[in-house]
């Protein structure tokens, strides 16, 4: 039976509206006419009451459409945003792998593997032990002192999967960390995945690979327009999933 000290993560009637103003005056002129006239500010409803909770060690997988806010729940539960009603409550130190979301592109490697690792808890001589591993494993030998704003999109992705591999966060958030970079890391990848699981950490995986989805993760939430339409059973998920998307097309 799953008890409060089971739980790592309990997402509470969650919501997140951005508030949008529809600038749509490219030029100066344009702009002047319109100082005193400033154009409408538009809400986006992009999560509408989400409530469910992931016990320590579960693989949760997020599934829907482009849209439907699965990537705004994510960083929400991450606090990357602040949710503008409800609550999130975590039980141990995170990591958000998502292109790079969290480090600074105006410093190097280097300075982001200690940055990211002393925001995870870790000693200086901690993150020592772990650098070189570090390097190696996202194969950025090469680039250490460079800037990561000169990265590829592959090598950003790459580097901070390796930080969040090697420092060990209690929940790890990988949002499409499966897109970008080639077969070879991708295999490695999930071999560390794969090791990490049977520690029991806990994870979260927002993919379009339904494979994916349905190969290593305990429970699927299926969202849809910034709603929570269901949360269990892998395949069910998959399937609503599937249906929705055959009768959009």
């Amino acid at each position: 039976m799953e008890t409060k000290e089971d739980i790592a993560i309990e997402v509470f009637k969650l919501s997140k509206t951005f508030h949008i103003r529809d600038d749509n005056y490219n030029t100066v002129k344009q702009r002047f006419f319109h100082l005193f006239n400033p154009a409408p500010i538009r809400q986006i409803h992009a999560l509408k009451g989400i409530h469910l909770s992931i016990q320590k060690g579960e693989c949760i997988g997020f599934i829907g459409g482009n849209g439907s806010g699965k990537s705004t729940l994510v960083k929400c539960m991450a606090n990357v945003y602040q949710a503008s009603q409800g609550y999130v409550k975590l039980k141990g130190t995170t990591m958000l792998m998502n292109l790079g979301v969290g480090m600074s592109h105006e410093l190097t490697a280097r300075e982001n593997i200690y940055i990211s690792g002393s925001a995870l808890g870790m000693k200086i001589s901690q993150i020592d032990t772990i650098f070189k591993e570090v390097i190696e494993f996202a194969e950025l030998q090469d680039f250490v002192n460079t800037k990561i704003k000169y990265y590829s999109t592959g090598m950003v992705q790459r580097l901070a999967f390796s930080i969040a591999a090697h420092a060990k966060a209690d929940i790890m958030f990988l949002d499409e960390v499966f897109a970008v970079g080639d077969q070879t890391f991708l295999e490695k990848a999930v071999k560390v995945i794969e090791k990490s699981w049977l520690e029991g950490r806990t994870t979260i995986i927002v993919s379009h690979s339904m494979g994916l989805i349905q190969k290593y993760c305990k429970k699927v939430a299926y969202l849809r327009k910034g709603e929570l339409i269901y949360y269990g059973d892998p395949a069910t998920a998959i399937d609503m999933y599937h249906k929705d998307n055959h009768h959009q097309s």
